[in-house]
C-alpha cells in the first residue's frame, strides 16, 4: 500500500502511464470499448474501425459478403488480417480498460501542485489567467489593468486555450490521415514496382520462347529486342523506386512532426500551452500544403507494348520490331494526313505553272 500509495503521489509516473493510455489514431485517452492488435498494441475500437473502414472501402459491414480484410497498426505497421466480423474481431483488452478507470478515479482526486501554473514575468505575483487577443499571447490580469496589453483585446484563457487545442488535435488527425494516405501510395508503388518486373520477366520469357524457334539469323535481333526490355523495366523501377524514397522522406518528416505535436498536445496547462501552439499550427498547416509529389499514370507498369507477332517471312525478319500500340499508330496516321494536307497546296500551285 505505502509503494502504490508513493506512485500516485508522484505527478512523473501518472504522467508516464497517462502517455501510455493514449490512442494513437485519435490522440486522446483510450474510449472503451479497447481492442487489442496481434502485434500487442492497443486501439480504442471505433479508431481501429475508422482506419479499417479507409484500408477497405468495399467492406460494409459485419453481415457482408466479403470475407474479411487487413489494415495496418498505426504504431508498428504491422499488418493486421481480419475475418469476415472486422474489427469486431479483435479482442478487447479489459485490463487497460480497467486501468483506465483506475487512472480517472485517481486524477479526480488529485489537487492541483502549487507553482503549476505560469506566473506573469512582469508581475511575478501574478497569474497568467486572461489572452489578449490583438498581441496573441497569453498574459495576466495586471498588464492588462495597468501594462503593457491595456488598450488590447482580451478573451478568457479558457476559451482561447479550448479553440486552439481543438484545432490542433484537428491538424494532427489531418496529419495521421495524410500518413495513411502516403503509406498506400508508397504501397501501391511498390506493387506497381513488382507487377513491372514481373510483366517484364513474362515479356521476356515469351519474346525467348519465340526466337528460339527461328534460326540463327534470329539471334542478333533477339538481344537488341531484350536489350529494350531490359532498358524499359530498369528506367521505370528507377523512376518508381525514387518515387518510394521521396514518399517516405515526406512520411519520415511528417511523422516527426506527429510526434511533435502530440507532445504539444499532451501539455495541460492553457498558458504554457498557448505559448507555442500558435507557431506549431502554423508549422502542420504548412506542411500540410507542401509541394505535391509525382506518381506514376494509370498502366504504367504494363509491359504490353514489348509485344511481338513471329507470323513473318524469314526475308522480314532483319526489320522485326516490336508491333506499335494503338496510340502510336493513330499518332502516325494523323502526321500522314497533315503531309497530304500541306502537299496538296504545293500540287496546285505546281499545276498553275
Amino acid at each position: 500500500m505505502d509503494f502504490q500509495g508513493g506512485i500516485l503521489q508522484d505527478g512523473s509516473p501518472m504522467e508516464s502511464l497517462e502517455k501510455q493510455l493514449i490512442c494513437p489514431i485519435c490522440l486522446e485517452m483510450f474510449s472503451k470499448p479497447v481492442v487489442i492488435l496481434p502485434c500487442q498494441h492497443n486501439l480504442c475500437r471505433k479508431c481501429a474501425n475508422d482506419v479499417f473502414q479507409a484500408a477497405n472501402p468495399y467492406w460494409q459491414s459485419r453481415g457482408s459478403l466479403i470475407s474479411g480484410g487487413r489494415f495496418r497498426c498505426p504504431s508498428c505497421r504491422h499488418e493486421v488480417l481480419l475475418d469476415r466480423h472486422g474489427v469486431y474481431g479483435l479482442q478487447r483488452n479489459l485490463l487497460v480498460e480497467n486501468i483506465i478507470d483506475i487512472y480517472k478515479q485517481e486524477c479526480s482526486s488529485r489537487p492541483l501542485k502549487k507553482g503549476e501554473h505560469p506566473m506573469c514575468k512582469e508581475h511575478e505575483d501574478e497569474r497568467i489567467n486572461i489572452y489578449c487577443v490583438t498581441c496573441e499571447v497569453p498574459t495576466c490580469s495586471m498588464c492588462k489593468v495597468f501594462g503593457a496589453h491595456k488598450d488590447c483585446e482580451v478573451a478568457p484563457l479558457q476559451s482561447v486555450f479550448q479553440g486552439q487545442k481543438t484545432e490542433l488535435n484537428n491538424c494532427i488527425s489531418m496529419l495521421v490521415a495524410g500518413n495513411d494516405r502516403i503509406q498506400t501510395i508508397i504501397s501501391q508503388l511498390e506493387d506497381s514496382c513488382q507487377s513491372t518486373e514481373e510483366n517484364s520477366e513474362a515479356a521476356k520469357r515469351e519474346l525467348c520462347a519465340r526466337f528460339d524457334a527461328l534460326a540463327a539469323l534470329l539471334q542478333e535481333k533477339k538481344a537488341e529486342l531484350l536489350q529494350r526490355i531490359s532498358q524499359e523495366q530498369a528506367d521505370k523501377t528507377a523512376f518508381i523506386q525514387s518515387l518510394i524514397c521521396q514518399y517516405k522522406e515526406q512520411l519520415e518528416k511528417s511523422s516527426r512532426l506527429v510526434e511533435t505535436a502530440i507532445q504539444a498536445a499532451e501539455e495541460t496547462g492553457g498558458a504554457a500551452f498557448l505559448m507555442n501552439a500558435k507557431q506549431l499550427i502554423k508549422t502542420i498547416v504548412e506542411a500540410s500544403k507542401g509541394g505535391r509529389l509525382d506518381k506514376i499514370e494509370q498502366g504504367y507498369e504494363s509491359m504490353d507494348a514489348f509485344s511481338v507477332s513471329l507470323e513473318h517471312l524469314t526475308e522480314a525478319v532483319r526489320a522485326l520490331d516490336f508491333e506499335p500500340a494503338e496510340e502510336d499508330e493513330e499518332y502516325f496516321d494523323g502526321e500522314e494526313e497533315e503531309v497530304e494536307e500541306t502537299a496538296a497546296p504545293e500540287r496546285t500551285v505546281m499545276a498553275s505553272l
